[in-house]
């Protein structure tokens, strides 16, 4: 590497990451400030009226009143009590979770893109929604954490998510510190590791309410959001997210390999083992009250990418607020579809990531992984 190819890195010009569009492509088709603001607008926008859609429509004005008395305290006539209860108490806890879920997962995604260097990579990839399943499960099956009530089988499940980070941690971890390779491969084997035993917890335990917390972790909903799990994800989110941004320039220089970040000042096996506890944690909150939402965190860091440009300084502003449009509307059609009944987020977003995705392969000038 040149001495002014290493001035230009650590300067932080635009720098091709891995999946990022082609090197004359890298610069922003979209004004940064110009796609944050649409975005803003857009999301309060998707909040009301996604909140006041479902089995019993209530006008995007109406909404924003119900909305406007519960934040400062307004009266409510005796008779709008009940679809009131609906808007505030029903729909905008889950429609906020869907939100902060949405932002989540894209940031993730774009910082485990850059931590693995691989385009495939999404926050799944190393075993952590896996891991949430079984503890869900056993939780499910062997009755503990009853003291916390209705959250004792999120909680199973983030405590399963964390023991799945550590395990994928230390068993890819060896003298040379922890490889981007070493991390995926041990996380994909891991994660069917997980699965064949969370497979085992409900063969020897034939109990259909078993069964269905396993398709909830696998597939995803919004059906159990409550304002009272609701903190503790925000606080997790976005305090993820900001030390994501704050990490920006970083992930820039691991996604050219450990010998260029290091020739830069960058240690990649600290780093490397700081961003895998931080997409950790955000992950297994998320899955906890969640479940595994496919391809939102594969495919959103791309399409962003080709907007912004491949800066993480730009892409992880434009991302979070991306993700949480597109999870508020998909939650939508989760619910209202084929109402009364759900469908599994996990349906609705492969069905329309995996033509995109196809589209992107097929698109000249976006280069996965430079070829």
């Amino acid at each position: 590497m040149t001495p002014s190819r290493a001035a230009d890195l650590a300067a932080g010009p635009d720098v091709p990451a891995a999946g990022t569009p082609a090197r004359e492509n890298l610069r922003p088709s979209v004004p940064t400030r110009g796609a944050v603001a649409v975005l803003l607008v857009l999301l309060a926008v998707s909040l009301v009226v996604t909140i006041g859609l479902g089995p019993a429509t209530i006008p995007p004005g109406e909404t924003a009143r119900y909305l406007w008395a519960a934040v400062t305290g307004g009266r409510i006539a005796a008779e709008e009590v009940t679809t009131y209860q609906i808007i505030w108490q029903i729909r905008t806890p889950r429609v906020l979770l869907a939100a902060l879920v949405g932002a989540g997962l894209a940031a993730v995604g774009v910082a485990i893109q850059s931590l693995v260097r691989n385009v495939l990579a999404d926050p799944y990839v190393l075993g952590v929604s896996s891991g949430a399943s079984v503890g869900a499960v056993a939780v499910t099956v062997a009755g503990g954490l009853g003291a916390l009530g209705i959250y004792a089988v999120s909680a199973g499940a983030f405590v399963g998510a964390m023991a799945a980070a550590v395990l994928v941690y230390l068993a890819a971890y060896s003298r040379a510190g922890v490889t981007p390779l070493r991390l995926v491969l041990t996380g994909v084997v891991m994660s069917f590791g997980f699965q064949a035993l969370m497979a085992v917890i409900i063969y020897f335990t034939p109990d259909s309410e078993a069964t269905a917390t396993m398709l909830f972790w696998s597939m995803g909903s919004f059906g159990a959001a409550t304002w009272g799990g609701l903190p503790l994800v925000a606080g997790t989110v976005v305090i993820g997210v900001l030390v994501l941004y704050r990490h920006s320039r970083t992930l820039d220089v691991l996604t050219f390999g450990d010998e260029a970040s290091t020739s830069l000042g960058v240690d990649p096996t600290r780093m490397r083992r700081r961003l895998f506890v931080i997409t950790s944690l955000v992950t297994g909150a998320m899955v906890a009250v969640s479940g595994a939402v496919a391809f939102v965190g594969l495919v959103l860091p791309h399409l962003v990418r080709i907007v912004v440009g491949a800066s993480h300084q730009r892409v992880l502003v434009v991302a979070p607020l991306a993700g949480a449009v597109f999870m508020v509307w998909v939650d939508l059609i989760s619910r209202t579809l084929v109402a009364p009944r759900e469908l599994p987020l996990g349906v609705i977003t492969a069905l329309l990531g995996v033509p995109v995705f196809l589209a992107l392969m097929r698109r000249r000038g976006y280069l996965f992984g430079g070829r």
